[in-house]
């Protein structure tokens, strides 16, 4: 009786690990005593040889020893943009470089967890083509390190798409809008512009348009001292940097960005409500500048 019990038990075990898998937000890559300016250009040739596409990079809170780099793939794009609940997101994926005890360390976010979370429903549908994007990355990246392994905090693969941090917190589809403009081509214009111009302390890191499509992504660098990454990223973790920069999508003419409350737990999953608390403006803070450049 005792041994039946035991094999029932060690089978329901088993079929519960085959139906939940604990993801994480980032991928590490490896690590080297390179440079941070060496270590980025060997990853770009990486990437660019394997048909992969810069976007931009940048030192997030200005700090040399933080440098992120956004790419994209034109099979990647032609997918998500499928998905028209801000699916272009989902587009661009980051490289973070994190300099530490004088050892860069190297990692990228994770394909997986990313388009399961923002692509909701829709990723089982695009599966196939999803997943061979994290292949394809996983082979650029090979010549750089050969680590691979997740980071950063877990949640179960199957929540993601319902992911947020607690009770009455914000889902991904409950984002912020920002401004309707009169038009797709006005939205653009003058977001760039103010962009362009470092309005609020921000700068231009990335832009991705779809304009058949009329869906534009800008990557905005928060640079202010007081409010912007320089503020809240040494407290919830330099080691997340390819969670950066922060995003503004553009659909038609209608300009929104993800809660801060859901995009930073999303990317920083681990945070207790302590941590959580000492940035508890944080979202509101981004939120007024992410709006200020839809002025």
């Amino acid at each position: 009786m005792k041994k039946f019990i035991l094999s029932i038990t060690l089978i329901i075990g088993l079929g519960y690990s085959a139906i939940s898998q604990e993801i994480a937000p980032y991928i590490k890559i490896g690590e080297t005593n390179e440079s941070i300016q060496k270590a980025s250009e060997n990853i770009i040739a990486a990437l660019e040889k394997n048909s992969f596409t810069i976007l931009g990079s940048y030192h997030p809170s200005g700090k040399s020893n933080l440098k992120v780099i956004a790419f994209t793939q034109n099979k990647l794009k032609n997918t998500v943009i499928k998905v028209k609940d801000r699916g272009a997101l989902a587009a661009i994926f980051k490289v973070g470089l994190v300099k530490t005890n004088g050892k860069v360390i190297m990692s990228y976010t994770n394909p997986d967890y990313i388009l399961r979370a923002y692509l909701q429903d829709d990723f089982k549908k695009y599966k196939t083509q999803l997943q061979n994007f994290g292949k394809d990355l996983k082979t650029a990246l090979f010549p750089i390190g050969n680590d691979f392994t997740q980071f950063g905090g877990t949640v179960d693969a199957e929540d993601l798409k319902d992911y947020h941090y607690k009770i009455m917190m914000p889902y991904f589809t409950d984002p912020v809008e920002l401004k309707e403009f009169a038009s797709f081509e006005e939205g653009v214009r003058i977001i760039e512009k103010n962009l362009n111009a470092h309005k609020g302390d921000t700068k231009l890191v990335y832009k991705l348009v779809f304009a058949s499509e009329k869906v534009a992504v800008f990557g905005v660098g928060l640079e202010n001292a007081e409010d912007g990454e320089a503020y809240f990223l040494p407290k919830i973790g330099e080691a997340h940097a390819a969670a950066l920069p922060y995003e503004i999508i553009l659909q038609g003419k209608e300009a929104t960005m993800l809660h801060g409350k859901y995009r930073i737990a999303l990317h920083w999953p681990e945070l207790t409500m302590g941590t959580f608390m000492k940035i508890m403006s944080t979202p509101g803070d981004i939120e007024d500048m992410l709006e200020n450049l839809c002025q």
